[in-house]
């Protein structure tokens, strides 16, 4: 057995994102089959322990096409010079750490070779991010902000989203990973949901101010 967070947006309330933990049978492997049978399990366990319909995997593996391109290794946004990269790609390069960074010819790189560079490893502590002139700490959310601008940019992947009550990130694991595409993807259905102006969290003062941190899941805390 084992466990993984399913992701429910919420309309009202302070919590803008409900977190559900479920316990499911795990079946091991690293083949796509395998990794789809754990899917398939999460979700009836989600089901049948708080009746949650209709939930998106969002990775590579998800069965679903919507949830593979919505992906961060698969989902792109382009940034007002016109450099074109996916969000994976950009969060990688915008690291910034002890001995170096931020390593911006990262952004122009695969997905997977950006997350494979060896000098996110190499170099240190992880400090904070620089993207474009503007700093974010570790807590401040930055995979967020670049997951909702991109969905901003891909509509109709966006609205295609919406459809979806809740979502899963069958690779995610809260002891390893700073971030979750999944719970960007929820967070991005409850500002949607609450009306929320989507065109101020292009500016990452406005986004902070939407979407102060106190009301945001910190995967971080459970690093340590």
């Amino acid at each position: 057995m084992s466990e993984r967070p399913i992701f429910e947006p919420i309309e009202k309330g302070d919590a803008l994102v409900k977190r559900h933990e479920v316990e499911f049978k795990w079946y091991p492997g690293f083949s796509k089959e395998q990794k789809q049978k754990s899917i398939q399990s999460l979700h009836q366990e989600a089901l049948n322990q708080s009746s949650i319909k209709n939930i998106l995997e969002i990775s590579t593996k998800s069965i679903e096409g919507i949830g593979v391109k919505t992906s961060a290794f698969n989902l792109s946004m382009s940034t007002k010079s016109g450099l074109y990269a996916s969000v994976e790609s950009f969060y990688q390069g915008s690291k910034v750490f002890e001995k170096g960074g931020p390593y911006l010819d990262i952004y122009k790189k695969s997905s997977l070779d950006s997350k494979r560079d060896d000098r996110l490893r190499s170099s240190g502590e992880l400090l904070k991010f620089e993207f474009y002139g503007t700093s974010w700490g570790l807590n401040d959310h930055f995979y967020d902000w670049l997951y909702l601008n991109a969905l901003m940019q891909n509509t109709k992947l966006a609205e295609e989203l919406l459809e979806y009550s809740a979502f899963s990130d069958i690779e995610f694991n809260p002891k390893k990973s700073y971030n979750c595409q999944a719970y960007a993807a929820a967070l991005y259905k409850s500002a949607v949901l609450r009306d929320y102006p989507l065109s101020d969290i292009k500016d990452p003062t406005k986004f902070k101010e939407l979407f102060p941190k106190q009301k945001l899941l910190n995967f971080q805390l459970e690093l340590f």
